[in-house]
């Protein structure tokens, strides 16, 4: 018999309690589309299972994010092919925006996020998208596929006044050119090129912004994060990451948010963890922003 999943830090009264909760968690095992390893579908169980066991206190903020009301949903309803999750997404992840809750889905594979995003930006005009990842993820299609995961952010693009990349270290031609032609509205910062005023460019004018994080783990570098179906060797660093993710949830409306792409692997459930303290960073930062005011 397998092992029940529990809500997001494992707090069944908190699972219950939707109308005092600030944060609505969306798990979303959806994979359909991942051209190499698999597993993704297991991503949103394992975070679900690794986060009881987080230290609830955050030794950085000196806070205990949890204390902000985290309330998690059903898994997601992934059958009947990909435009009919993305559709549901869509549905599940705007009624809980409507209802005041700050979402932060967990997937699954990265094809996922335009439904998340949609809803957000029929929500939030001037949209800004802020994308964590190794991979562009801009082409028009892949294998014949314009939803697939390898598709994602060429699918949100149409939804948003801006996209930003960070980490970036993996594209094909078809992208290159597609970039170097210059996307409208659109900043990417490679991961050979994460300097602090590379980073102050990436940041600039994103002051007061309306922003969604979508937050593909393959985005740091493997020797932290192996569990993801494409790895790509030199990605981004923990505490740097967090410095940066801190300086959006200051600067800018960190709106809501997705982890996806991690793919659960026996013997490595550290990764499972950390995407799960991923989470509750962004918990913690978002409970310090609306404290500050």
């Amino acid at each position: 018999m397998s092992e029940p999943i529990p809500p997001y830090l494992g707090d069944p009264e908190a699972e219950r309690d939707f109308d005092n909760a600030s944060v609505a968690v969306l798990p979303v095992p959806y994979e359909e589309t991942v051209c190499w390893a698999g597993g993704t579908a297991n991503g949103p169980g394992a975070i679900l299972r690794a986060s009881p066991h987080l230290e609830f206190y955050d030794e950085q903020l000196d806070a205990e994010p949890y204390k902000i009301g985290v309330w998690t949903d059903d898994m997601l309803d992934v059958s009947g092919g990909t435009q009919a999750v993305l559709d549901r997404i869509e549905t599940r992840f705007g009624a809980h925006m409507d209802a005041g809750k700050w979402v932060l889905m967990l997937g699954g594979e990265h094809s996922i996020t335009p439904g998340s995003v949609r809803a957000a930006a029929t929500r939030h005009d001037g949209l800004v998208l802020v994308q964590f990842d190794a991979h562009a993820d801009l082409r028009e299609d892949f294998e014949g596929n314009p939803h697939s995961h390898a598709c994602a952010m060429a699918r949100c693009l149409d939804h948003v006044s801006q996209l930003r990349a960070v980490g970036i270290r993996s594209y094909t031609r078809e992208e290159a050119d597609r970039i170097g032609a210059g996307i409208r509205s659109y900043k990417i910062v490679h991961a050979w090129e994460m300097t602090a005023e590379k980073l102050a460019e990436f940041l600039a004018g994103i002051d007061g912004k309306p922003v969604y994080i979508t937050f593909d783990v393959d985005y740091f570098d493997p020797s932290f994060m192996p569990a993801t179906g494409t790895p790509e060797p030199g990605g981004g660093e923990w505490y740097a990451t967090l410095r940066l993710l801190e300086d959006l949830f200051r600067r800018a409306n960190v709106v809501a948010a997705d982890i996806v792409e991690l793919a659960p692997t026996a013997g490595l459930h550290h990764c499972d963890f950390s995407a799960a303290r991923l989470a509750y960073k962004m918990i913690g930062m978002l409970q310090r922003k609306r404290a500050a005011g």
